[in-house]
């Protein structure tokens, strides 16, 4: 008999014992079920959560390096040595720019929050960023109207502001927001420009819901001496450890940090992000893959169990076979094939139940189940169901015949 032959009556005889006992194989299922379930909701967030991190961290710019008191990732007993770092100043963000070589555009950012309101309408809390007129190529941010801060508004301090899309969409549905003048906390500020759209960052920051004013004036109407970042965007990106030495030199001249005592600034970028979200992207697979494994184990063992029960009240039919001419590698597989239904059978229960419960995924993560994971979802239900069904698979196709015919 040829191997697709054997394949195809086993399939017939597993099908059979199946449905000769629906209930007992759905019991057996529900191990599996669970861990199909598990394995899919992880596989579905942890790619939903890279995206998302993918999205926001080009934002950031692979070619930017943040100069700022602090470091983005600073310990408890760090912190008790460089809390009292004196702030970074609009004049040493000038004299970074006129010194840097390796420097394409120097930006300055200070961030605080602030009423917005036009005539009758208002919006609480809007994230207000002050901004050199370098900060837009800095930021790599696109306008879809209007331009961003001229040089001469940013030295004279000019009331004049660049909105996001959210603002502008709420504030002038119908008309255009160019040359509008709205209130940001005290002061009146003419709108210059519209950012383009750009959604949400990884914190849940929403990009679109900000108001971009002068950092001059930032320091007048906000913030008399805000944290200042300067942000450094470098000419090439495979010199970026030069760029990093270059500015570290010339901001240890600007403080006048004496030789041998430690900077008393930070210079962040881009890979300390990724480094920081990868470690936490894998302890999230680590304790996902144990909680899948547990229960994909648990599922495992019922179908292992199961398999016994099978092999024990088949005896009889095993001798038969055997009798007849059957060979051992006839009866594994027969097992086996069973087995594997089984697991898949619970492995498409599993999607079933796990598809609409990534919708709740979706609408946080913008991350729906792919094929590849529905397919991996299935493959790991399979491999499942021979790993379990191998034992009493091995132990029906070792059986002497003899003895198998002699069994009540």
């Amino acid at each position: 008999m040829r191997y697709a032959d054997e394949i195809r009556e086993a399939v017939v005889i597993a099908v059979g014992a199946l449905r000769s006992n629906k209930l007992r194989a759905g019991l057996t299922t529900l191990g599996i079920v669970i861990g199909i379930v598990t394995v899919t909701l992880m596989a579905t967030a942890i790619d939903g959560l890279n995206r998302a991190f993918q999205r926001s961290i080009s934002m950031i710019g692979a070619d930017v390096l943040f100069i700022q008191r602090f470091s983005w990732f600073t310990g408890r007993e760090e912190w008790a040595k460089t809390r009292n770092r004196r702030e970074l100043t609009l004049a040493q963000a000038r004299e970074v720019a006129r010194l840097s070589t390796l420097a394409r555009a120097v930006g300055v950012e200070a961030h605080g929050s602030a009423d917005v309101r036009y005539g009758n309408r208002s919006a609480r809390a809007v994230w207000v960023v002050g901004n050199s007129e370098d900060s837009a190529l800095v930021r790599g941010v696109s306008l879809t109207e209007g331009r961003w801060l001229s040089a001469a508004e940013v030295q004279g301090a000019r009331p004049v502001c660049v909105i996001g899309s959210d603002l502008a969409a709420r504030f002038f549905p119908l008309e255009s927001s160019l040359g509008k003048r709205i209130r940001v906390g005290r002061s009146l500020c003419e709108v210059v420009g519209v950012l383009e759209k750009q959604g949400q960052f990884f914190t849940g920051a929403n990009l679109d819901n900000q108001v971009v004013i002068p950092i001059t004036r930032f320091t007048t109407d906000l913030v008399r001496w805000p944290d200042v970042t300067i942000a450094v965007k470098v000419w090439d990106t495979t010199r970026m450890e030069a760029a990093k030495d270059e500015l570290t030199g010339i901001l240890r001249q600007l403080r006048r940090v004496p030789p041998g005592m430690p900077d008393d600034f930070a210079i962040n970028q881009q890979e300390m992000l990724v480094r920081n979200f990868n470690q936490i992207g894998g302890s999230l697979a680590l304790v996902g893959l144990f909680i899948t494994g547990l229960s994909l184990f648990v599922g495992g063992i019922g179908v292992m169990n199961i398999m016994y029960v099978s092999v024990a009240e088949r005896t009889r039919e095993i001798g038969v076979r055997k009798a007849i001419g059957a060979k051992r590698r006839n009866i594994l597989t027969q097992f086996l094939v069973e087995a594997v239904f089984i697991s898949l059978g619970a492995g498409l229960v599993g999607l079933a139940v796990a598809w609409p419960m990534t919708w709740v995924i979706d609408y946080f993560l913008a991350a729906r189940m792919s094929i590849p994971t529905a397919l991996a979802a299935l493959l790991v239900a399979a491999v499942t169901g021979i790993v379990s069904g191998f034992l009493p698979a091995w132990r029906a196709a070792r059986l002497n015949p003899v003895d198998a015919l002699r069994s009540e």
